[in-house]
């Protein structure tokens, strides 16, 4: 059993928007040399999540739509009033709902997705900023 960490640092835009990262972590896992496994994908942040979804570009406006409808902005969440200057309480519990990573299993080098299946990561904040995150690769 090996476990090989890799770190990824992504540009993100905030509004619930999507980053396709399957590309990514295909990539990482391949360049592992770990034949068989598990790829643990994490984001280290609380207004983002990692997710699987089929990544077009209606799914994209669907899921857009679903957290607006959900999970509302709203001026009165007790995270923006308690919090001067803070207007993100909804990016915090969209991610707590949501959650910060998913795990794929991976054989023969290559992750076993379903045909349509694609990693993304999902940002909720309100502004721009660097997300980070770590790929576990656990093995043999």
């Amino acid at each position: 059993m090996a476990v090989k960490t890799i770190p990824i640092r992504l540009a993100m835009t905030g509004d619930t928007r999507i980053e396709n990262i399957t590309k990514t972590v295909s990539t990482a896992v391949a360049g592992s040399d770990l034949r068989a496994g598990i790829v643990t994908v994490f984001i280290k942040h609380t207004t983002a999540s990692v997710l699987i979804i089929e990544d077009e570009p209606g799914i994209r406006g669907d899921t857009k739509t679903l957290w607006d409808r959900l999970v509302p902005a709203d001026p009165d969440w007790q995270h923006n009033t308690r919090n001067a200057g803070e207007d993100n309480g909804h990016s915090h519990l969209r991610g707590q709902l949501q959650g910060q990573s998913v795990t794929v299993p991976f054989n023969g080098g290559q992750l076993e997705l379903g045909t349509w299946q694609q990693i993304v990561v999902v940002d909720f904040d309100t502004r721009a900023r660097a997300r980070d995150l770590v790929l576990q690769v656990i093995g043999e």
